[in-house]
């Protein structure tokens, strides 16, 4: 039965394909493609772990019959009798064999996948007994899990396709086959940039997630895949089931579960209308951003690694605007409660390659900016041990407070400047003493590789400015910087009093609010008049609904995601700055900027 699915837009396009859930466990499990050569290693490492948890479910029914009968009640001898039955049950081994053998699923993957589907055959039993052993199984795929953590391997860098033969009929059919050669769609309650991250490198045409908001770092990171995305969609991951059919229409944020023949039909029409229009827009990869009047205007690219540099170039960017260090720092193997953070010399490499990829165009690295939404694994505890965590340790809070790993970072990028243009960003400061701090440092990094005679280069320096505190005391930032760069998501964020990684409060998030856009003017205007650089590196700069406004303002730097850059030079090129400057005031001046805006 067909039926839909709301949530928010956060990336556009159309995905038709097959759903792959990633199933919620509390234990952390990895979810990664194997190798089909690797399909008996898996299973057999399903195995080891299920004689195991045989074993000592064994010793522990040893233990309970030779208790008395005051001391072990009856009941619990049968229950670990129930989990035996469950462990050797043909549902859950046949299960996860399937997984691993058909997807090419990890073990933890293929159990967590199997579990969930067992799971809801178990809701749906009407003797409550039986019901309740659906808890039972829960704790029998835990105990599996648990012999296996500590076994996995690092995520797979590129997932293996099976092929099939093509035939003629399913030119017009994409619901025909049934290989992992379909598309595949990922649907799952959350994801962590991390886990974003791996899924980069992964086969994935689309996504969906119960939670996030807009700007959540997900969903920033989803728009870099450029794939079709929504966030926010509720109870989706619970509607829809493992290898279900599934249409994400990313522009209007709705999932179309088990689509009719007609509407895939429709759907598969607008996707190709997409392609196109790509098309019409790559042709302009190599005009000039230049405005009818003649302003040229910077559009310069976000990244969050290194290779990201092939994109941006491919994409006509004239430098990055924002390399996100920390997801270097992000989605690494870990052991006990610490995960190995990139050293100076890994961490001078990627900045390196950087610089190398993007042939003598600038790029700004924002150093590390973790805490809030962005958590490193077993590093500081988890997010959930702080009340506020965008307001807590976070950015440059977090680096002041570890100035051994701030000064890693700091070398590294000073080390990588002798390669190429380097300007080097500070994340959400807010006060004089934090900017003496953050300099202080600086100025001692560049003494401890003079005293050690490492070769360096110099850097411009800027700050983010994303809290209001900084944007009303931007006097003090210019004495100390050379350039500002507005990040328009967290400015946003603590200027309205919205968690934008919150989907119950996502409808308040405005990037067109009065204070917001007073905010951003002010920051460009004071700019300009004192003759330093600026630029928006927030969602706002991709986002072609502002493009007008921002020229209006004064902004000549943009800074987005690769996929947004000439969807904005198309409205670069059509733009008159000589006249977008009154209509900006007037946008500014009006009590409602959205409705003035779309106007």
């Amino acid at each position: 039965m067909t039926f839909a699915v709301h949530g928010l837009p956060v990336a556009r396009g159309i995905a038709i394909g097959r759903a792959v859930l990633v199933v919620s466990s509390r234990i952390d499990v990895a979810h990664y493609f194997i190798k089909p050569e690797e399909i008996e290693t898996e299973i057999d490492r399903v195995r080891t772990a299920r004689n195991a948890v045989a074993d000592e479910l064994a010793k522990l029914q040893t233990s309970v019959a030779q208790m008395g009968p005051n001391d072990a009640p009856h009941e619990l001898a049968a229950l670990l009798e129930v989990h035996q039955m469950l462990l050797q049950d043909e549902a859950l081994t046949g299960g996860v064999k399937h997984w691993i053998t058909d997807r090419l699923y990890n073990a933890e993957w293929a159990l967590t996948t199997q579990l969930e589907i067992i799971a809801r055959q178990f809701d749906e039993m009407e003797d409550e007994y039986l019901r309740e052993r659906k808890a039972d199984l829960e704790q029998v795929v835990e105990r599996l899990l648990h012999r296996m953590k500590g076994t996995a391997a690092v995520l797979a860098p590129s997932p293996p396709r099976r092929k099939r033969a093509a035939t003629h009929d399913d030119d017009d059919d994409p619901t025909a086959g049934d290989g992992i050669d379909v598309p595949l769609v990922l649907i799952a309650h959350d994801l962590s940039p991390a886990d974003m991250l791996q899924f980069k490198k992964s086969v994935f045409a689309g996504f969906v997630t119960d939670v996030g908001g807009r700007t959540s770092h997900t969903a920033i990171v989803a728009r870099s895949m450029d794939i079709p995305a929504i966030v926010g969609a509720r109870t989706a991951s619970q509607l829809v089931r493992q290898d279900d059919w599934v249409i994400i229409d990313g522009d209007a944020g709705v999932m179309i579960i088990d689509p009719s023949p007609i509407i895939l039909a429709e759907y598969g029409f607008k996707q190709r209308q997409g392609d196109l229009e790509r098309g019409r827009l790559a042709r302009l990869r190599h005009k000039p951003a230049v405005t009818l009047d003649g302003q040229r205007v910077e559009l310069l690219a976000n990244i969050e690694m290194p290779e990201d540099t092939v994109g941006a170039v491919k994409a006509g960017a004239v430098g990055v605007g924002l390399f996100r260090s920390e997801f270097l720092f992000m989605g690494r193997e870990s052991s006990a409660r610490q995960t190995r953070l990139p050293d100076e010399e890994e961490q001078y490499q990627a900045y390196k390659r950087a610089v190398e990829g993007m042939q003598g165009m600038p790029v700004t690295i924002r150093t590390i900016d973790v805490g809030a939404d962005k958590q490193l694994d077993n590093k500081s505890g988890s997010k959930q041990e702080h009340l506020n965590p965008a307001l807590g340790l976070r950015a440059i809070r977090w680096s002041l407070a570890d100035p051994a790993m701030f000064l890693t970072q700091l070398r590294a990028i000073l080390r990588a400047a002798a390669h190429g243009e380097i300007h080097l960003l500070i994340p959400m400061l807010a006060h004089a003493s934090e900017i003496r701090q953050t300099l202080s440092l600086i100025d001692f990094a560049r003494v401890e590789l003079d005293n050690r005679g490492a070769v360096y280069g110099s850097v411009k320096l800027g700050a983010m400015i994303e809290i209001p505190a900084a944007a009303l005391t931007l006097k003090t930032f210019l004495k100390h910087f050379d350039f500002l760069s507005i990040g328009t998501n967290d400015l946003i964020q603590y200027t309205l009093a919205i968690d934008r990684a919150d989907e119950s409060v996502a409808h308040l998030y405005d990037p067109a609010h009065p204070a917001v856009l007073k905010l951003v003017a002010d920051t460009i205007a004071e700019c300009r008049r004192q003759g330093k650089g600026v630029a928006v590196c927030g969602e706002m700069a991709g986002d072609v609904a502002f493009t007008r406004l921002l020229l209006g303002l004064g902004l000549r730097s943009f800074s987005m995601h690769p996929s947004r850059i000439l969807a904005v030079k198309q409205e670069v090129l059509r733009a008159d700055t000589s006249k977008l400057e009154a209509w900006a005031k007037g946008i500014l001046e009006s009590d409602d900027p959205a409705t003035a805006l779309a106007g």
